[in-house]
């Protein structure tokens, strides 16, 4: 008897559940037994599906629990939790409705549920008022997507789920709309659906009537990817010259303080020439991947001028604009006076505006285009009834469209901002040299002739080009530092070194290199710096025509590129200090730093030193007064009391009168008094 009394299987599901994933075929009746008590239970249900059922959330559980157990048995059971959810989702009970949906889930982990079915059932369940329930199914969708294509893209399920995310995006349901947006950003961050195709899709969102639809559009498209932007930066490091090659070539010769300063200068410029030449991975690759970018930049700058939303929105559509227009090098000429409107020191984000006028300006634009965007930075920013913080950015902003659009900067304009040099205010002083050196690189000839700095090989042959010019050179810039190499020579010996080489370090031994290349360089350098213009470019065709290059002649080429940068030009010496450009690479995309860049720190004002001061006073205990009470609401003593009389009532009391005339035995033994005192009190 105790023992019938203890089996109570058909009542403890979970029991039951444990002994059937243990041994399947022993328990089939009482499955059974419970899959029919499901069915009838269901049938009760669908009479009124608006009313809580526990039963029926406990057996739907247990059966989704136990289903890889029994797969013909509960064959046609996931279709029917999909169609009573289907059918009756707006009217269930949050919790039995949160239960079926568990139990899909379970399903589709043990692979009892074809997944597309399912994701769009989700998909139409978003449009329910339950926030946990729509947290759980945004989860699931972004980790089961994510797992179908953990081994390999399923392109036929990516395809369906991406033309049903098509059509949710159109779905009246703002909340639906919303989290399907949110689900193909996810998976693009995680590099699940990272095609043209999702990315295209995003950009309808931009066109979106809701506002956190194109907010959440907008931010995908302005976002970055600082993974790969700390790849690009261990790659970049690898390639061309290194700081070693630049130290051994200046110390092979005679240790001299010329040497030292040419080779400090040689550091500066490769410094500057690996932030150039670093390789440029797309932290915006998104933009990239759109199809038709100039409709897509048309219809967004029609949406920005009928725009009745807040501000920040409207800020955030003309980055987004900005980004295109400079990055695809497009055609939007209409975009340039709809900035020019704002460009005024008291707007609000007026950083943000000059940045986005920088970042739209390439070198495909007209000059007569974006030299009234210069103009009125200039005459609203860089002028003496403004502060020094405000000719600071317009500076800095008319220095990066003069970067990439140096055609439309004229050259009175540039004069006239290279006399702020000697300003009194050290942010427009640094904004201005900074100015200079840019045209130092790019034209120096536009500057004044005390600007243009000492003149170097590489910034006398430095000139801009007219709008639309392009210059194909039919050899490879710096090869005359190389020899030109006889037919059928340096092919053999190039293939014999490279086997006896591989044979030689078999034995494992160590080899002597002879490095005699370093010498021999300097002495070509020298050698080529002699010759004239038109003699190194006829040796740069011929050694370009006679030879494949390998890697080292790459990299002596540009070495002897980094040394035009350091030597004067033939027949000009040094006459002044040369001013070091602290600009960082000038990217695809500029950030707010290139704008606001302020050399001197401003003056806080009085509340904010006061803020840091009062901040700095927390956890001082050490410091504080410690209170020598027993009792903390006991009065004060007579001694204490004294302390806070004034000093004409106590001059004339016998304690103040003879403590000047006090020995110094007497002053000693107070003294120690004192202190025994107050140790004993602070026990």
């Amino acid at each position: 008897m105790s023992s019938r009394h203890n089996n109570k299987l058909p009542t403890n599901l979970p029991q039951l559940q444990n002994l059937i994933k243990r041994d399947p075929q022993s328990y089939t009746e009482e499955f059974l037994q419970q899959y029919r008590h499901y069915q009838s239970n269901v049938q009760i249900f669908k009479l009124q599906p608006d009313k809580p059922s526990k039963e029926l959330a406990e057996l739907v559980m247990f059966l989704a629990q136990v289903g890889h157990c029994y797969k013909e048995h509960l064959a046609n059971y996931p279709q029917e939790l999909k169609e009573l959810l289907l059918c009756h989702h707006t009217v269930l009970e949050p919790d039995l409705r949160m239960t079926f949906c568990k139990a899909l889930i379970l399903l589709r982990n043990k692979d009892l549920i074809n997944p597309t079915g399912l994701l769009e059932l989700f998909f139409e369940l978003l449009r329910c008022h339950d926030k946990l329930l729509r947290k759980t199914l945004y989860t699931h969708i972004v980790v089961d997507i994510k797992n179908i294509n953990a081994k390999h893209k399923n392109n036929k399920v990516n395809t369906t789920l991406q033309n049903f995310m098509y059509t949710m995006l159109r779905d009246s349901n703002a909340i639906a709309a919303k989290i399907s947006l949110d689900v193909m950003i996810e998976l693009y961050k995680r590099n699940v659906w990272n095609d043209a195709k999702t990315v295209n899709v995003i950009t309808t969102a931009c066109f979106s009537k809701v506002t956190k639809i194109l907010v959440a559009a907008l931010k995908f498209f302005l976002g970055k990817d600082e993974d790969e932007k700390k790849d690009s930066d261990s790659e970049s490091e690898a390639k061309g010259p290194s700081a070693r090659d630049i130290i051994v070539r200046y110390s092979t010769g005679k240790k001299t303080s010329k040497n030292k300063k040419k080779m400090e200068k040689a550091m500066k410029v490769l410094k500057k020439h690996k932030k150039k030449k670093r390789v440029e991975v797309f932290n915006f690759s998104a933009i990239h991947l759109i199809h038709d970018p100039q409709d897509f930049a048309e219809k967004l700058l029609k949406q920005l001028e009928d725009s009745k939303e807040r501000f920040e929105v409207k800020i955030m559509m003309m980055e987004l604009i900005s980004r295109l227009v400079g990055i695809h090098e497009l055609f939007l000429f209409n975009f340039y006076p709809f900035v020019q409107r704002f460009l005024q020191p008291h707007q609000r984000e007026v950083t943000k505006i000059l940045l986005c006028a920088a970042q739209s300006s390439h070198q495909l634009v007209p000059p007569e285009v974006i030299e009234p965007v210069i103009m009125t930075i200039a005459n609203n920013f860089v002028t003496d009834r403004n502060s020094g913080e405000v000719m600071t950015v317009g500076i800095n902003a008319i220095r990066e469209v003069a970067a990439r659009c140096p055609l439309a900067i004229t050259e009175d304009l540039l004069q006239d901002l290279a006399q702020y040099k000697t300003h009194k205010d050290k942010n427009v002083m640094m904004s201005s040299r900074g100015l200079i050196q840019l045209f130092r690189t790019l034209n120096p000839k536009m500057l004044h002739k005390r600007d243009r700095g000492r003149p170097t090989e590489s910034s006398v042959n430095a000139k801009i080009y007219d709008y639309g010019e392009l210059e194909a050179k039919d050899y490879i810039p710096g090869a005359e530092v190389l020899e030109v190499e006889q037919e059928g020579e340096g092919d053999e010996e190039g293939w014999e070194s490279a086997s006896m080489s591989g044979e030689e370090d078999e034995d494992g031994d160590w080899v002597d290199v002879h490095h005699s290349s370093d010498e021999e360089q300097e002495e070509v350098t020298e050698k080529v710096q002699s010759m004239p213009e038109e003699e190194r470019q006829a040796k740069a065709a011929a050694v370009s025509m006679s030879r494949l290059l390998t890697q080292d002649d790459f990299k002596k080429i540009r070495l002897a590129q980094l040394a035009k940068e350091v030597s004067s030009a033939p027949g000009k010496n040094q006459k002044r200090k040369i001013v070091d450009s602290d600009d960082e690479s000038r990217g695809e995309v500029l950030s707010l730093r290139n704008i606001e860049r302020l050399h001197k720190k401003p003056k806080s004002d009085k509340e904010t030193r006061l803020a840091t001061a009062m901040a700095g006073r927390t956890d001082r205990k050490e410091f504080m007064k410690k209170r020598t009470k027993l009792n903390p609401h006991a009065s004060s003593t007579n001694k204490e009391k004294k302390k806070n009389k004034s000093f004409m009532m106590m001059r004339y009391s016998q304690n103040v009168r003879t403590k000047n005339k006090r020995s110094f035995r007497d002053k000693q033994i107070a003294l120690r008094e004192a202190l025994i005192k107050k140790k004993k009190l602070q026990r």
